[in-house]
């Protein structure tokens, strides 16, 4: 399944089953972040809003909070990232992925980048 949308916050969605929204962050950055070396992911049942920080990606350089793109109830994480943080600079836009939200508004994914827009955006910082 082809990721769907990418915030200029640089995390991205893509839609599975309906109503579930995988989240993670960008290739760009995970490669802004250089070495990840911890993950804290919320936990199951919580109810994020869109544009709030949902998760903490910490590496050698700095932290950073992981904003979701769209408003949900956490139903998933992936627990892999706890124990192997180095998976989000392996596959940030695969298997780094962060959490599932089954998204309680599709019109949140409205007003996000497609990946040409995400792309362009990039080459402007």
């Amino acid at each position: 399944m082809p990721i769907l949308g990418y915030t200029r916050d640089h995390e991205w969605v893509k839609v599975e089953d309906g109503d579930v929204a995988t989240i993670g962050i960008t290739s760009y950055a995970a490669e802004q972040l250089g070495d990840v070396v911890f993950v804290e992911l919320p936990e199951s049942g919580r109810t994020v809003k869109k544009g709030e920080g949902a998760a903490v990606v910490e590496s050698v350089k700095a932290a950073s909070d992981v904003y979701s793109p769209v408003s949900g109830e956490v139903v998933e994480t992936n627990g892999e990232l706890v124990d192997h943080p180095q998976l989000v600079n392996e596959g940030a836009e695969t298997s780094g992925w962060f959490m599932k939200l089954k998204m309680s508004d599709k019109a949140d994914l409205d007003g996000l980048l497609d990946h040409d827009g995400y792309v362009a955006y990039v080459e402007t910082l």
